[in-house]
Order: C-alpha cells, then structure tokens, then sequence
C-alpha cells in the first residue's frame, strides 16, 4: 500500500457540499432546455432543500456562533461561512426567478400582477376577494405589554407593519403582526382581461400587502414587510426514557413548529427598524437575515405551477413501463418460483409491487404478510391492503418507522390504524430507525410453508415511486427469505440476531462488511490484479468508509462514485485520490437507487441497500444489504445503474481537485460527442406511455 495512506485526508464539508448540490438542482431552473414551469419547479425544490437544510443541520453552527464556544465541528467562523453560502444561493435563486423566469412566463402569458399594474377592474375584484375571503381570517395583534409577540409557527408567513397614532385607547403601539392562516391559498387567479387570452394571478402577500391599511382603521401604515422564520425541527425524543413512544412523539410533534429560531427572511425593502426588532425578538444574529424580492416562501410556487394547465410546459408525461420480467396476469408465486425478478422504477412500473402485494393478500393460500413503513405517502393504497390482509385473517405484522422525519404524524396514524383492525404493529429497535424496505409474504403451498419476498433501495411511496429512481428486488430464494424472517424476528422480539445467510444488516455487520470489501479489492489491487469499485448512492459522509475509498485508490483501485448528493471524499487531488472519480446526476428524475459493485479481475460482487454511505445509516439505523446472484440480472443492473450514468455528459457534474462541481461536457470541436442522458436513455428504452 501507498506511503500515502497514513497521511490526514482534508475531507470536505458535509454542510457546503449540500449546499453545492442545491446549486446543482438550481441549474436546471437555468437550463433552456427545460420547459417553463419545471424551471419554476426547481427552483422551488431548492427552496423546500433549503427550508430542510436549516431545520436539520443549521442550529449547532448557529449555538456555536451564539456561545463563541467550538462544539466538535461547528464554531462561530462554520456559522459565517455557512451564511454566506447560502445568502449567496438565495440571492442567486431569487434573480432567476426575478430577471429570467418571470418575463419568460409573461411571454408565455402568465403573469403575476403587482398591485401597481393592476388596472382599475382587477384592483376592485382584489379588493372585494379580499374583504370577503380573507380578511375575516385575519387577526391583527397590536403589541403592548398585554399583547406580548405572539407564537409564530415555523415557515408560516406574517406581516409586521408599524404605524402612526393611536389605539382605540389612546395608546401609541406602533408594531402589529398579521399572521396569514396556511389555509388560504398561496396564489389566486384573477378574471381575465377582455379580448386577453392572457393567466393573471396574484400571490397572497401581495393581496394582503394591498388592503394591510384596511386591517387598522384610523391608523396609518408607516412600515411593513411580509416575514417567514425558519425553526430546528428535527424530533429529539429519548427513548430510554419514555414508556410509550407513539405517545412521546405525539408530544413531539405538536412543540415542532416553535423550535430554536434559525432564519429569518423579510422583504428587500423591509426597514431596518422593522428588520432589527424581528432579529431581537427571535434572538437570532444579523447573518441569519434574509432579505428577498420576492414571496419569502418560493417553496408554494407549487400551487401556481398546478394552477396553470399547458401541457406544452411540462415535462411530456410519462409512466413506467410493465416491468420487462413479468408478465400481466401470470401469479407472482409461479414467476418467482422460476428466478428472481428486478424492476427498475420509475422506468418500470411501481404498480407491480402494489399488483404482488394485492395477489398476496387475495390469495387464500397466504398466512403472514410482514412489511416495513418508513415512508408511503399520505393516502396509500399499501395501507389499505394490509388492512384488508388483516380483515381475511392473515397475520399482519407491520414494522412502522414513527421517527421518518417529517412523516412521523402520517405514520402515527397508519400505526394506530393499523392496530386497530387486529394486525401487529411494532417500532422497531429503540435508538434506531427502520430505514429497510422488506415486505415477506408466507404461503402454504403442497403442505409446507414457502416465503416469497419484495427488497427495494426505495420507499414504499407509489407518489414518489414515480419520481423516484430506485431498485425493487423479487425473490423466492429460500436462503434469502430467511434471512427477512429472522430480521423480522429480531425487529419484533429483540431477540440475538443469528447468523445470515445472504442479507448484511446494519447496525451490526454492514459498515465492517463494506470496508471489507474495499480493503478485499485494495488487497487484490497490491497483487497486481485489476481492481474496480464502482458506488452508486445519494451521499457519502462516513470518514472511516471514505478513507477506507482513498487508501484502496491508493492501492491501484480505480474507483467511480456516482453520489446525487453530499460526498466529503475529494476527488482527483495529486498524490491521494488520482483513482477517484465523482460525479453526480441531476436529472428530471431524483436518482435513489444504491448499487455497490466490487470487482477484481473478472470476478465481481454487486450489492443493492437501503442505506447511504453515512455514519447514521451505517451505526443508528436498521439497513439492509443483498447480493444479486443471477448473472443476467447483475448485468442488466450494471449496465442500467453504472455504464449508462458513467457515459452521462448531458446532465451529469464531475467533482474536480479543487472541491467545485463542474458539468461533465460533451466536448467542443472536432472531439464534441453526442449529448447523453443516463435518464434520458433508460425512459427511451423502456419508452413513455401517455398517462
């Protein structure tokens, strides 16, 4: 092994590195090629990004900051830092949507009509909506030592404004706050102008910034500016210490919306008086001030984006194939009793799982349906079936994941309906997240018990299934659904996990299991045998499997990681990781799916997971790994998975030795190449339907 291996590896910043994805993301918002509306549809998945990166990962750097006390990683020059970079992507995103999407949308005839360019016709219809649709909603709260500044909700909008005179008691409180209920819609449309074919709408801030002098009569609005504050919420809850977790995270999530205070954005124009006091009372620095031309949460450009029906400014519809290894009708038990079945989502349909799990309910041959939910969407047809499972009398245990972040209270509810048909519901190992997708399916067939079973890299969502691209696995293999049994068992009973036989689980045995594998290949590299690692996942954060990466490329390894998101390894820097190259996909779809591939010479491994490439994945989680042991799918799964997006050079972004993300161009001159979209490829291939 290299000299070099003992050498401290400067990693790069988890924290800035998912900042620079989201200036990947915010490209596409940038791209000609992309129709109008999903231009605006990035640029509001950056602002919901955004809104997720300051709930989870800001507030240490902002303690650390506050105190002027280093706390591990995070100190009052992280904070800076940090700011800065996002002040810089904000002011970025708000001049596309200003200078290059909204002039683009008037041409296109949709447009946002500010209050000074309303004619008189349009003013009357805002101001008559107004009195009868939204003001009865309002509550302005004049302060005073009465009146103390109200609880304001996390990302919820309000107006401060200030005024001239008095109160009807004579009093001089210059500052009220207006909070706008999250029931009223964020956009309305407006009556067309005669003779236009033309779509006016008018967002909600600019509705109520119209009509803020009709809240306080007799009095005169001086100042005002819309405000949206941002607030940690991610649920700490210790387990230890509860009987009931359900309970506790009931508890949880109703303080989750008045959290640590970590942003504050105001309009650009909002006064420095105005600005100051809302900084005070949320007892946040001058950094953690955001001032922005425009709505303060890009984040509902959403509902415009519904609002509008023009298909030509869309992506062209499009649905997942059936997948190619089944076929409609044929019962699942018979067709996996002949292989295993892979289906590629979206390009192949997540209906065929929904299809496999509905047969097994129906079917009055099967015993025990036993699943995970993490995440399944807010109305499931999933839910249904296991209910329904349940109402056939098969036994139904479901392991319901209550700490999916930000789908606690959904599976809350699924839980306790759940229970309440008679099925088994438990949650898992406390101090750990069920983060493995299984669904075990038992079946009495010939006089004996025979377990059929689905693993996916994804989530059991068919909304996001869609949208999503990710691996789902069939399998009747015996060795493998028993393993998922004793998983099952172990989940349910806390009993000692016995020895597996295919499937690798965390936290006991993967992140060792993978270093193996890398140091196993690095070993073979120092032999002189020809090495390969190639990892496809959405971040890479754990440092002892990152140095593990570095010192098997020193070793000979040449080593591709396809990694969507945040990744701390630094590629292509002299004398360390040469071997590595990164790059990231960013396509019309979100790339999901975990593929590990470890070859040396021409024998080669290949592994699907649920889990990333992250210490909490790694160590707090419950993850699951498994071999694809049939050649031909090993193939397809490379070919679909690694070639195709190595090949990318239309949207994909190569990570260079100086930690910035470049495009991966398809060259200039005599050496330019034909543009190539891995997603592009795969929904040719497995071609587009209409919907």
């Amino acid at each position: 092994m290299s000299g070099n291996h003992t050498q401290k590896i400067p990693f790069l910043d988890r924290d800035h590195s998912i900042l620079a994805f989201n200036a990947r993301v915010m490209d596409w918002a940038r791209r000609s090629d992309v129709p109008l509306l999903e231009r605006l549809r990035y640029l509001s998945i950056v602002s919901s990004n955004l809104d997720e990166f300051f709930e989870v990962r800001v507030a240490p750097h902002l303690t650390a900051h506050k105190t002027n006390e280093q706390r591990g990683l995070y100190t009052a020059q992280s904070y800076d830092e940090l700011s800065s970079r996002v002040q810089a992507l904000v002011a970025q995103q708000y001049a596309i949507y200003n200078d290059e999407l909204l002039p683009l949308l008037e041409k296109k005839g949709i447009k946002l009509v500010p209050h000074s360019e309303r004619n008189p016709r349009q003013r009357r219809w805002v101001k008559e909506y107004f009195l009868k649709e939204v003001q009865p909603l309002l509550l302005p709260i004049g302060l005073d030592p009465a009146h103390p500044f109200p609880q304001v909700a996390n990302k919820s909008l309000n107006f401060i404004v200030r005024l001239t005179g008095k109160d009807a008691f004579g009093r001089e409180n210059e500052v009220a706050i207006v909070k706008v209920p999250r029931i009223l819609p964020r956009f309305f449309q407006m009556p067309p102008v005669k003779g236009s074919r033309q779509l006016h709408f008018v967002s909600i801030s600019s509705l109520i910034r119209s009509h803020l002098g009709d809240l306080f009569p007799g009095r005169q609005v001086t100042e005002f500016s819309q405000f949206r504050v941002t607030r940690h919420s991610d649920l700490a809850v210790d387990e230890e210490e509860v009987k009931n977790l359900r309970t506790a995270l009931r508890k949880g999530l109703q303080q989750r919306h008045y959290g640590q205070a970590l942003r504050l954005e105001v309009s650009a124009g909002c006064s420095e008086y105005l600005s100051r006091f809302l900084l005070d009372q949320f007892g946040l620095p001058d950094q953690a001030l955001y001032r922005v031309p425009g709505p303060v949460n890009l984040v509902r450009l959403n509902q415009l984006i519904d609002k509008v029906d023009q298909p030509a400014l869309r992506f062209p519809p499009y649905q997942g194939a059936w997948p190619v290894q089944l076929t409609p009708g044929q019962s699942y038990f018979d067709r996996l009793r002949q292989g295993d079945v892979l289906i590629h989502q979206p390009y192949e349909s997540f209906d065929a799982v929904l299809a496999f799990l509905r047969e097994a309910v129906e079917d009055p041959n099967v015993l025990a349906i036993k699943q995970t939910i993490y995440r399944t969407g807010a109305r499931s047809e999933l839910m249904g079936l296991l209910r329904e499972a349940v109402r056939r009398g098969k036994e139904v245990t479901a392991v319901v994941e209550l700490k999916a972040r930000f789908d606690e209270e959904a599976n809350i509810s699924y839980a306790e309906r759940l229970e309440s048909v008679g099925a088994q519901v438990v949650y898992g190992v406390v101090g750990l997240k069920t983060h493995a997708k299984m669904l075990l399916v038992t079946r009495r067939e010939d006089g004996q018990l025979r377990r059929y079973a689905h693993l996916s890299t994804g989530n059991y969502n068919p909304n996001t299934a869609r949208l999503y691209t990710d691996l789902s696995y069939l399998t009747a293999d015996e060795a493998l659904t028993s393993d998922l049994d004793q998983i099952f068992l172990h989940l349910a009973s806390q009993n000692r996990l016995p020895k597996l036989n295919k499937a690798v689980m965390a936290p006991f045995h993967l992140h060792k299991f993978l270093i193996d594998k890398v140091d196993a290949v690095a070993a073979a590299a120092r032999e002189g045998k020809d090495a390969r690692i190639v990892l496809k996942m959405n971040a890479l954060t754990d440092e002892p499997m990152a140095k593990a990466l570095v010192q098997a490329s020193q070793s000979g390894v040449k080593i591709d990681l396809i990694i969507r998101g945040a990744c701390i390894l630094p590629a292509q820097v002299p004398g360390l990781t040469e071997n590595i190259r990164v790059r990231s996909v960013i396509g019309r779809l979100l790339e999901h799916s975990r593929v590990f591939l470890f070859r040396v010479g021409n024998e080669e491994e290949l592994w699907l997971s649920s889990a990333d490439w992250m210490n909490r994945n790694m160590l707090r989680r419950i993850e699951l790994a498994w071999p694809v042991t049939d050649a031909a799918l090993r193939h397809r799964v490379t070919d679909e998975c690694i070639t195709t997006y190595l090949h990318d050079n239309r949207d994909a972004w190569l990570l260079h030795n100086d930690g910035q993300y470049l495009p991966a161009t398809a060259g200039s001159g005599r050496h330019k190449s034909a543009q190539v979209s891995a997603q592009g490829a795969l929904m040719t291939r497995y071609g587009s339907r209409p919907v």
